[in-house]
């Protein structure tokens, strides 16, 4: 079922139980208020009758005929019957006897009046007291005329409700349609969009209400998933060129030694060459490996707690057994007092090799001869890593593929590297639920800053001792 006719049904159905409610309301209140109006009519003939029957004999002419003219206003089908108080009927007045239980007379007598229908006929009992005792009236009619109108207001609301059910059912179809046109011209632009499609983008999106708002998002959607795609693109591209060159130099160097017999001395250095080339594979699986085991649930990792400085001396040694001719400018000046601040919660293998891939990366990039800076800090939440160097810097529209496997830009082509460093170091930082970025000029230097969240608990837990 379609989300118009579900609202269409939903709205009916709304409308259609509020005016049955309404349409009951009307009917109880207009029956109820028919029945006690007709009884205190009742209660009045009863009362005009036992005046005219029991007291003529005890009121003057004029209020003898004043009694006689009211005991002539009949109700319709009117049957009015006195009794004495053993029971024994005194008077029956109109077409009919009413059937009278011995049990009702004794109710009229302790309660002294009694009202109760019997078939569609109403019937009033009273006690009237007399000089010559006491006497039951009963009195009873049929208000015919006020049952026929109450049918007729039936019939009235039957017929109004069915109606207005129509009407209300077209409106809402028509309210649906017009409440969903925005939605339908969405799924219009959605159905455009494909994977060569990914720069087109909804329209609408200016609005304060609930789908421009949810078109927005959707636009935010598409923008990252344009992003996913031309990072993938770009990663697709770059490890082919990073596995090929390779495998065609070992190809190379191998149909080359295979052409014709050769000196030992020469096998010996195609062989050197292939090794070099096979430990550049090796290096090159070992890096996408580590990435994927970067990117595992956090369950699965053995973490604990970890001075940080001590993880940055760990890197630093590592760094320069790499990179002999590296240099290090290390910043402790703004370490805080408390060293539980530099307590992380972590896995200190991962976090190492994220640290190291930092700080070769600073040392490939820095000039000869120029040193890195590297400063470590704590601010109350988190321990704060910077590395700058003074390198070439990065392109603006390189920037955002930093982070892509095997992704390389062209001004450091030259630059021994295979472009999984930064990938892997940003997922062991996420892994960690920290962060990382890049900041970088152009022909004036990078500066990466990794921020990784205290180990709050054992922090509160030793302040509390």
């Amino acid at each position: 079922m379609t989300i118009r006719n579900k609202l269409t049904l939903q709205f009916a159905g709304i409308f259609a139980l509020i005016l049955v409610l309404f349409s009951l309301v009307i009917y109880y209140f207009t029956s109820l208020y028919r029945l006690d109006d007709f009884y205190k009519r009742i209660e009045g003939r009863a009362y005009d009758t036992a005046a005219h029957v029991l007291d003529a004999d005890e009121v003057s002419e004029r209020a003898r005929r004043n009694n006689q003219i009211r005991y002539f206003r009949v109700l319709p089908f009117e049957m009015v019957s006195i009794y004495r108080e053993d029971g024994t009927l005194l008077f029956s007045d109109g077409e009919g006897q009413l059937e009278v239980k011995p049990d009702i007379l004794e109710r009229v007598k302790g309660e002294r009046m009694v009202q109760y229908t019997q078939d569609e006929r109403q019937v009033v009992g009273i006690l009237y007291e007399d000089n010559e005792g006491n006497f039951v009236v009963l009195s009873s009619s049929v208000d015919a005329y006020s049952l026929r109108k109450l049918q007729h207001l039936k019939i009235i609301l039957i017929v109004g409700f069915l109606g207005s059910m129509v009407v209300v059912l077209l409106a809402g179809w028509a309210f649906a349609r017009e409440a969903l046109r925005p939605i339908t011209k969405v799924v219009s632009e959605v159905e455009k969009i494909s994977a060569s499609d990914l720069h087109l983008r909804l329209s609408n999106a200016d609005g304060k209400d609930e789908l421009s708002h949810l078109t927005q998002t959707f636009n935010k959607m598409l923008d990252r998933l344009e992003l996913a795609f031309e990072m993938q693109s770009t990663f697709v591209s770059n490890a082919s060129h990073e596995l090929r060159t390779p495998l065609t130099a070992m190809i190379g160097e191998l149909e080359v030694a295979l052409m014709k017999p050769r000196e030992a001395e020469e096998y010996e250095r195609v062989l050197a060459s292939i090794l070099e080339d096979a430990r550049l594979l090796a290096e090159l699986s070992n890096g996408l490996l580590q990435i994927a085991q970067a990117s595992v649930d956090t369950s699965k990792i053995k973490l604990e707690q970890l001075r940080f400085d001590e993880l940055l001396w760990m890197a630093h040694e590592q760094a320069v057994k790499r990179h002999p001719s590296a240099l290090f400018d290390i910043d402790f000046a703004n370490l805080p007092d408390d060293e539980d601040r530099l307590i992380v919660k972590g896995n200190d293998a991962l976090l190492l090799i994220a640290i190291v891939n930092v700080l070769e990366n600073a040392a490939k990039f820095s000039p000869k001869g120029e040193s890195t800076a590297v400063r470590l800090s704590a601010d109350s939440r988190e321990v704060v890593l910077q590395v700058a160097d003074k390198g070439l810097g990065i392109e603006p529209h390189d920037l955002k593929h930093v982070f892509v496997p095997f992704f390389r830009a062209n001004s450091v082509r030259n630059i021994t590297g295979h472009g999984i460093g930064l990938p892997l170091t940003e997922s062991i930082i996420k892994l960690h639920k920290g962060s990382i970025s890049i900041d970088s000029k152009v022909n004036e230097g990078t500066v990466v800053t990794l921020r990784l969240p205290q180990a709050i608990g054992v922090i509160s837990a030793k302040n509390a001792f």
